[in-house]
């Protein structure tokens, strides 16, 4: 293990009782861009962060951030990794103005341009005290004073989480605005696949304590595809179709969503009697949640169907609302 990546693991893992949490997790993630880490409930994300910033020892394996050994972080091996959870914890007695003055003297690498350019977008006053501050203005001071600190690596544990549709919006906006990939390294954890869409340039996918993807978000969507099919008579068992991670039947046809699938799909499709074959691309939010779905159930057509919320549409929803977004 060395210092070329900015989060190494290797074989880590964490056991709670008779739960493996982490399972043998070997992880490389690169210095710079933004990364995002997804997976369902279970997936091992917390255990991961909070081993990799020195919280939780790991049951065996290693684990290594910015170069250092995760359980011997000095404070000013802290001092380089910026910080926002949900919860976007601070001094509730306290006034904004004295949370600055305290973070400008215990880190020295203090940015106030950074700080400005994101506090920017909030109404914060200094005079205000911090339990006087909405949700999303907790959210946005959070990630300047992050920021402000001049972070070589910048952790985002589901920051927007609770927040409204317009604080989220001037959240996800700050950080972008901000150039924060240029300066540092972000890890953003979120459940929301329209955020993950809209600001991640790598997308990590944990399920059971295991790596599953590391790819480009595009990438990722392009090995998922939708297919549409008329087949009149029955059609194959779900345990037949190559890939498969969900299958649906709406209004007499078979809508099929499968994986690293390419024009052999449609011949397999044509030699179960189908009369028409249509491919469709699929968002990120259909592709990531069936994937997740497929590897987190049991593989028969009673999950496939309990996992499948609705038709398959190529112009996803989290498509839908990247388009609002960015209007």
């Amino acid at each position: 293990m060395n210092g070329d990546w900015v989060i190494e693991t290797a074989a880590l893992s964490k056991r709670y009782a008779n739960k493996w949490a982490l399972d043998r997790l070997d992880l490389r993630v690169a210095r710079g861009q933004i990364h995002a880490i997804v997976g369902a409930n279970g997936a091992g994300k917390s255990t991961l962060f909070r081993i990799l910033l020195g919280f939780l020892p790991p049951t065996s394996g290693q684990a290594r951030i910015l170069g250092r050994d995760c359980q011997h972080l000095t404070p000013q091996d802290r001092g380089c990794i910026g910080f926002v959870n949900e919860e976007h914890t601070l001094p509730a007695w306290m006034r904004v103005s004295e949370v600055i003055a305290m973070q400008r003297r215990h880190y020295s690498r203090w940015n106030q341009t950074a700080f400005d350019g994101v506090i920017g977008h909030y109404q914060v006053l200094p005079t205000q005290k911090v339990s006087q501050l909405s949700r999303g203005e907790r959210a946005g001071f959070n990630l300047a004073l992050a920021l402000a600190q001049s972070p070589e690596l910048l952790v985002l544990d589901e920051p927007t989480l609770g927040l409204d549709v317009v604080a989220k919006r001037a959240f996800l906006e700050s950080l972008l605005y901000s150039n924060a990939s240029e300066t540092c390294t972000v890890i953003y954890c979120s459940h929301q696949m329209d955020e993950v869409e809209r600001v991640a340039e790598n997308l990590i996918i944990l399920e059971r304590g295991q790596l599953k993807n590391m790819s480009a978000p595009d990438e990722f969507c392009a090995r998922v595809t939708h297919w549409v099919t008329d087949i009149p008579f029955q059609a194959p068992p779900p345990a037949s179709v190559p890939g498969l991670l969900q299958v649906q039947r709406i209004e007499g046809l078979q809508h099929y969503l499968v994986l690293d699938q390419g024009e052999q799909f449609a011949q397999f499709l044509r030699g179960c009697g189908a009369r028409s074959v249509q491919a469709m691309p699929v968002g990120l939010d259909r592709a990531v949640n069936a994937f997740l779905a497929k590897n987190h159930a049991a593989p028969d057509a009673a999950s496939y169907a309990a996992n499948s919320d609705g038709p398959l549409c190529a112009d996803s929803a989290a498509v839908q609302r990247r388009k609002a977004f960015d209007r």
